[in-house]
């Protein structure tokens, strides 16, 4: 067990606690986070009462992080997406890549996020 300092203020002696460190969770995670929250909250309530809650969010993250770039790695080498088209043609590239990304998060948010 840890031992605890004081430090003055005033005439109180006040401990010198510092918070646990928040966890970094990205846009997955937070989508994950408020999934459970709201749709299955006993699910939720038992993580948060085990304390596992931040590390399933941090790896439901990290999972979602990993599927989105392979699959737009896929996606973009079937469909034949080049650098060649983003030279010709800027709007079309963008366009071509903004429909791929999405495809690919809709995937990543059905197997990881929802379910």
């Amino acid at each position: 067990m840890q031992e605890l300092t004081y430090h003055w203020e005033g005439d109180y002696l006040i401990p010198d606690l510092d918070p646990p460190e928040a966890p970094r969770i990205g846009k997955y995670g937070t989508m994950r986070h408020h999934y459970l929250r709201y749709h299955h909250r006993g699910i939720f309530d038992g993580m948060l009462l085990k304390g596992t809650l931040n590390d399933h969010l941090q790896e439901i993250d990290r999972q979602a992080n990993e599927m989105m770039e392979r699959l737009t790695t896929q996606i973009v080498q079937a469909e034949g997406v080049t650098e060649q088209l983003k030279a010709t043609d800027q709007m079309g590239w963008v366009r071509h890549m903004n429909n791929i990304k999405e495809r690919a998060e809709e995937i990543a948010r059905s197997e990881l996020i929802y379910r």
